[in-house]
């Protein structure tokens, strides 16, 4: 019980001065979107710290094997998510999220809104998603088979991301391109990077949940809550919002899954109910 303390304890200290720096650095910057980088440098300096917490409290191969698995998608993440940011202003979403207040006509409300709904929410996501990463650290693995399942499911999240977004830069640089980005993986889901994702978590939960019943029951809630985060609540559904104002956005929408990836339904045929082609 100790040892589970001290890794949740430091884990959560981790998440706090790492937002609190990102928060400082959007006050400077005056744009929020600068914690995106943030989140999945995050999780990189939560399992890299639990791993090298792991010989104290009784953990072995599995807190390295999900750092090396955090690593990879954190790293290439917050570069990814850096480079597209680089030149431009706010994201419309954490703009949208945080009207009326902006930075040029009140910067302490502006901020104080930005700390309510974005960091705090941001640091509590961190450290509850990322409560696998730390249960990694407390135990050998007992069911070896599980964690290589569990590293098939990252490696098919990283792919649907990785890939995603590649297919997505090429698209924009197409001076060819039509107006909605209906190819590759984005023909079978409106966000394979966002369903990407998802899965990654699910398969770092799986490499966790190696090391015990109890740890796995614990902490399912983390790819739960990531999941619900990008279909439901700071991704896919938001980005929707300003996305279903694009013209062809909506006949897209209609023949093409949101979320799980899912056979193409043909072009004019009949839309979903509830979903009006029109619109």
């Amino acid at each position: 019980m100790t040892d589970a303390l001290i890794v949740l304890g430091v884990s959560l200290a981790v998440v706090v001065v790492a937002m609190s720096v990102t928060a400082l650095i959007a006050w400077r910057a005056g744009r929020v979107a600068v914690v995106d980088v943030f989140w999945g440098l995050g999780f990189v300096l939560v399992a890299v710290v639990c791993a090298l917490l792991a010989p104290l409290v009784g953990g072995g191969w599995v807190a390295w094997l999900v750092a090396g698995l955090v690593l990879v998608w954190g790293g290439r993440l917050a570069r990814h998510i850096g480079r597209r940011a680089r030149g431009h202003g706010e994201d419309p979403r954490y703009a949208e999220l945080l009207s009326p207040h902006t930075p040029e006509a009140d910067r302490r409300a502006w901020f104080a809104a930005a700390v309510r709904k974005v960091f705090v929410v941001q640091a509590v996501a961190v450290w509850v998603v990322s409560l696998p990463v730390q249960a990694a650290a407390l135990g050998p693995a007992e069911w070896p088979w599980l964690a290589a399942v569990g590293t098939a499911v990252w490696l098919l999240g990283f792919v649907f991301e990785s890939v995603g977004d590649a297919q997505l830069a090429a698209y924009k640089r197409d001076p060819d391109r039509g107006p909605v980005m209906d190819r590759g993986l984005w023909a079978w889901t409106r966000h394979p990077n966002y369903f990407g994702d998802a899965c990654v978590w699910w398969g770092i939960w799986l490499v966790a949940a190696s090391t015990g019943w109890l740890p796995a029951l614990l902490t399912v809630v983390a790819p739960v809550a990531m999941t619900w985060f990008l279909a439901f609540a700071t991704g896919a559904k938001l980005l929707e919002r300003s996305m279903m104002q694009r013209p062809g956005y909506p006949e897209y929408a209609a023949r093409t899954s949101m979320f799980v990836p899912l056979p193409p339904r043909r072009r004019g045929a009949a839309a979903a109910p509830g979903v009006d082609p029109r619109a």
